[in-house]
């Protein structure tokens, strides 16, 4: 893929990664994010962080299907950080405008909501990432331990789902989409190396 093109898809996932911020800024602006201002905040940063994990992790079953889109991993890190932002975003929207920054409140429901439970715990697990995304942190920490380290993206986008789906009421069915999509990638992965195995078996000289 040339330069020009490359620098175009950038500045177009930039701009989407950013769309979702820009419309909760522009509804603030205009006082207009609905009855429950805080509930949006939450719900669009939250569906965000994990939209944008998902896509994320997409990126490596679609380049096993073909070598011309090995261009892909260009954009992983810049979605897998947007995902972290969104989720930090969502965390501290709980923090102000739900706990009011009282630590009390903070641990009392990290103890006995669940829902609060596993979506610090996904959080967590996304600083180390998010820290570790430089190009020096691959080589400080060597790819091998690095490769390993980034293998918990899984446990957080996991963590994540079940925290939209407790987060929800009973019967509501809103997580179902973005769950199967992410049950499709964990299915995907194991397939394509198998189906990568045998292709190269049968194409290697008798």
């Amino acid at each position: 893929m040339n330069k020009p093109t490359l620098i175009a898809l950038k500045t177009l996932t930039w701009i989407a990664c950013l769309y979702p911020l820009a419309i909760l800024v522009y509804g603030a602006v205009q006082n207009d994010l609905g009855p429950d201002p805080t509930g949006n905040i939450e719900f669009s940063t939250g569906l965000a962080a994990l939209r944008m994990l998902v896509i994320s992790l997409a990126i490596t079953p679609l380049r096993k299907l073909s070598p011309r889109l090995s261009f892909l991993i260009k954009f992983r890190r810049l979605l897998g950080l947007f995902a972290f932002f969104y989720a930090s975003i969502h965390l501290i929207a709980y923090i102000g405008l739900y706990a009011s920054f009282d630590p009390n409140t903070i641990l009392q429901d990290i103890a006995k909501r669940r829902f609060i439970t596993v979506g610090v715990l996904a959080w967590l697990l996304l600083v180390p990432l998010a820290l570790t995304s430089t190009t020096a942190a691959i080589k400080r920490l060597g790819g091998k331990r690095w490769s390993q380290l980034h293998k918990l993206v899984y446990v957080a986008v996991c963590l994540g789902l079940l925290h939209y789906w407790w987060q929800v009421k009973t019967g509501v069915l809103t997580p179902l989409g973005i769950t199967l999509v992410m049950a499709a990638l964990f299915i995907a992965r194991p397939l394509l190396d198998w189906w990568k195995a045998k292709r190269a078996a049968r194409l290697r000289p008798a």
